[in-house]
């Protein structure tokens, strides 16, 4: 009997990171030149991982996860939701992070160079101050991102 094709396993994937050259992170969503390298779509899961390279000083834009994600600082230290002094989160490398559906963040902040992984298991919702949506990063907007910076 054969498989029809939407039964077929998923392929698995691998990327040799330090092959991959890190790109910039859209300006429009991040402050600071963060680059980042994007790893894996998974349009069958509506997920993306990426590594991110966090230059002292630079944040991510207010942004809330539709989705949960996961995250593992490799380098360096990261302030997110405002960090522990704020009520927050500082992580430290090493470090595991778990960031649950709906959680908001006003400002991710990296107080030195800093370096995470994280798969995104839904989209980010980048907002303005009043919560009004800037951009609503998917797996596939993510995509479309990582191919216009590389020309891939």
């Amino acid at each position: 009997m054969s498989n029809p094709e939407h039964m077929d396993p998923v392929k698995g994937r691998y990327v040799q990171m330090d092959q991959v050259d890190w790109v910039d992170f859209p300006t429009a969503l991040s402050d600071g030149g963060i680059r980042w390298k994007l790893l894996n779509v998974s349009p069958e899961m509506g997920a993306w991982t990426a590594i991110f390279d966090c230059p002292k000083g630079s944040s991510f834009a207010p942004h809330v996860h539709i989705g949960p994600g996961e995250y593992f600082l490799t380098k360096g230290r990261m302030d997110v939701r405002g960090g522990a002094g704020d009520g927050g989160e500082t992580a430290v490398a090493p470090g595991y992070g778990y960031e649950a559906c709906q959680a908001l963040h006003m400002k991710t902040y990296f107080p030195e160079d800093s370096e995470f992984y994280m798969t995104f298991l839904g989209p980010l919702n980048f907002v303005d101050d009043d919560g009004n949506t800037v951009a609503l990063v998917t797996w596939k907007v993510a995509q479309d991102a990582w191919e216009a910076s590389t020309g891939g």
